[in-house]
């Protein structure tokens, strides 16, 4: 792959605050968009994420009141993602979750699923002390959603695509809301961010950024 045309992928993604209400992503595109979410990485491979699309616009209305950072992208955008955190109830090393994860999904044998459990036990309680809260969990666990947003907005650029990363909410009101209209269960899951995708409604100012020399030590 050319290093210049996945450079420019990057050039041409911005946070887009407004999108060509027009403008449609198609199906398959999409379908693109979010496969990269679900091929990314995570701490151990064990996904600590699920993502809800919001296509219903009454919807996203009834979270505009407590989602100050998306008054003009959830009205305009073709396609909204609500990734959700996965809680401690999934993420601890001893949950079913975990285990039945290493054989259903990872499909470890038994042994392999012993060790891992073991590493990732020492892991949690010793390496990063993430037992100590629920906070450090699930703050541990929401650090890794951010990869796949990465990399829906990398993948959705380099085909033309414009999104939002947005962060600008009220976290405790927002998962109520999620209780309410999607019936999550706020034991198990938290609002992480959302993302706005669509095209752009007008081209951005330049981009803007530190030189590299000012970001890096080389040792």
């Amino acid at each position: 792959m050319d290093k210049q045309a996945i450079l420019k992928a990057f050039m041409y993604r911005h946070a887009c605050k407004e999108f060509d209400v027009t403008r449609k992503i198609t199906d398959d595109d999409f379908k693109f968009i979010l496969e990269t979410a679900r091929l990314s990485p995570s701490s151990f491979g064990f996904e600590p994420w699920h993502f809800y699309i919001i296509q219903d616009m009454e919807m996203r209305k009834s979270f505009l009141p407590n989602f100050w950072g998306a008054q003009r992208q959830f009205p305009t955008a073709s396609h909204v993602v609500f990734t959700l955190v996965k809680k401690p109830y999934f993420m601890r090393h001893d949950s079913e979750y975990v285990k039945n994860f290493m054989e259903e999904v990872q499909e470890l044998p038994e042994a392999i699923v012993e060790m891992k459990g073991n590493f990732f036990k020492n892991f949690q309680e010793k390496d990063f002390n993430l037992l100590e809260s629920d906070r450090c969990m699930t703050d541990w666990a929401a650090h890794q959603t951010y990869i796949p947003l990465a990399n829906m907005m990398t993948a959705a650029a380099m085909i033309g695509i414009d999104s939002c990363p947005i962060e600008g909410f009220h976290r405790e009101k927002v998962d109520e809301m999620l209780e309410i209209e999607l019936g999550v269960d706020l034991d198990k899951f938290t609002m992480g961010h959302a993302c706005a995708f669509g095209y752009r409604k007008a081209d951005p100012r330049g981009k803007t950024r530190q030189k590299l020399e000012a970001i890096t030590t080389w040792v």
